[in-house]
């Protein structure tokens, strides 16, 4: 890739994640675009960002990271990354008792295992750098919790607590940690929620508006920025007043 500043994000096929990756470029951040089944809208974007930001490199690299080995397999794919954005993800709407052991063990290593690993593996790299980033998506039920999400919401408090606590032991190397924590965000996900439910969720919200994804890379880049160079280990709470 090109000798500007790199970064990895995790899930760029999904919309949030999409929305990062554009950002980031426009920011003139060069990109390692990971997805698992989303080929056919990451090679879009790849297309639209080589075309849009031509100084720019966008390669495209893809792992299944609710596999075991999957950071592996995805850190022998990328070299030289500045900063790391955690954009990846699967929800989980099912009762705890209804939830299997093995969709537990999925959910553990797509949101925090291979994460944490990826990083642990790119470490060294990231303290190369004076200032380097990591930065985990996480989620509003990360902080409060959701009936019907347990599994879910336990999974995005873990990724919450280990920003908190990585923050402390890699600030020694120049990496800053933090995290965002968002609430309804307009995607293509959530699309498939009925109307009547999503009435009831913006009444709950006191802005009484959902988020979007833009949004989201807003912030993303402003922790990348250098603009926010003495933050670390905070979860940034985006979610128009729904839990404050």
């Amino acid at each position: 890739m090109s000798s500007g500043r790199r970064a990895l994000v995790l899930g760029a096929s999904g919309g949030i994640g999409e929305a990062i990756c554009e950002k980031l470029a426009s920011e003139g951040w060069s990109l390692y675009l990971h997805y698992n089944n989303g080929q056919h809208t990451v090679n879009k974007l790849q297309q639209v960002l080589t075309k849009n930001y031509p100084s720019g490199e966008f390669q495209c690299v893809q792992s299944d990271l609710s596999q075991l080995g999957a950071a592996e397999r995805l850190a022998a794919q990328t070299t030289d990354v500045q900063a790391i954005i955690v954009a990846n993800g699967q929800s989980m709407l099912k009762l705890l008792s209804e939830t299997t052991e093995e969709e537990m063990e999925s959910l553990w290593r797509v949101h925090v295992q291979n994460p944490v690993r990826l990083i642990s593996l790119l470490s060294a790299g990231l303290r190369s750098y004076s200032v380097s980033y990591v930065v985990f998506i996480g989620s509003i039920w990360g902080s409060t919790g959701a009936a019907g999400e347990v599994m879910y919401s336990s999974v995005k408090g873990a990724q919450h607590a280990f920003v908190k606590a990585y923050a402390k032991e890699a600030a020694y190397g120049g990496i800053r940690v933090n995290g965002i924590a968002p609430g309804w965000i307009e995607t293509r996900m959530n699309e498939e929620i009925p109307e009547e439910e999503r009435a009831m969720v913006m009444e709950e919200i006191p802005l009484m508006i959902p988020g979007r994804p833009a949004e989201v890379a807003d912030l993303v880049n402003f922790l990348t920025s250098g603009k926010a160079d003495y933050m670390t280990g905070e979860i940034l709470k985006l979610n128009g007043g729904w839990y404050i």
